[in-house]
């Protein structure tokens, strides 16, 4: 049993350990949940376009980590275009943004598409959650209204049957708000994009749209001026 000496200095010890427990908790020393020590920018997610893979990515995840991004900030969505329909791809797009999610402590990811990557993303942002986990979306030569190239490998390929104009995809993403949500929008476009037909195809109600002049479809993925425009948008 305690005398009356031990019991108060058993409660001034425990005093003592409570202040500094919450010292060390005000001070920023002790543990922080994940969310605090998640970085206040939200990490990318590039999302590759047709018959293409994530190595397309290079240039621009070099120019990110220039600006101080890390290897952890910056992911890769790879998938085959040739094997689902865009809602299938959509939803693997949205379970691999939960994964990121988990991995980093993130609330949203920031989403950066080429092409076709567009409208897999797209549909993920408007029919799959996306409103909700996504801060910028990013469509770089996006067939975003389709294009009439598409209709060159659409009678065995069903991710050109999603680009040609008017399809089903097509037709679902531009219904009502093209543009949902409280997601940042941008689009960069060329004026002499050799896939996308017509050019003004790319740009969207609601969205930063800019016109990046005389570029190669692919070559958006490598020019400086681009990429500018594009981690200045993401910055923002």
């Amino acid at each position: 049993m305690l005398t009356v000496r031990q019991g108060l200095i058993a409660l001034l010890a425990l005093c003592l350990a409570l202040t500094a427990s919450a010292a060390a908790h005000a001070s920023g020393r002790g543990p922080a949940p994940a969310a605090d020590r998640a970085s206040p920018r939200s990490p990318v997610v590039f999302v590759h376009g047709y018959n293409a893979d994530p190595g397309v990515w290079g240039a621009l995840r070099a120019d990110l980590r220039a600006d101080g991004y890390t290897d952890a900030e910056l992911f890769s969505f790879g998938y085959d275009t040739h094997q689902s329909v865009n809602e299938v791809l959509a939803g693997r797009l949205g379970t691999y943004v939960e994964q990121v999610r988990r991995e980093t402590g993130a609330a949203t990811v920031d989403l950066v598409a080429h092409s076709f990557g567009s409208l897999v993303s797209r549909w993920y942002v408007k029919f799959g959650g996306g409103t909700d986990t996504v801060d910028h979306w990013v469509s770089l030569a996006g067939p975003n209204r389709g294009t009439s190239t598409a209709w060159a490998c659409a009678l065995w390929d069903q991710a050109c049957r999603d680009m040609t104009p008017g399809s089903y995809v097509v037709k679902n993403l531009g219904s009502g708000d093209a543009t949902p949500g409280a997601v940042k929008y941008a689009t960069f476009w060329s004026d002499c994009d050799e896939v996308i037909n017509p050019d003004d195809s790319v740009p969207l109600t609601g969205a930063t749209n800019t016109p990046v002049g005389c570029l190669a479809h692919n070559d958006l993925l490598g020019d400086d001026a681009t990429s500018a425009g594009v981690r200045a948008f993401l910055a923002s």
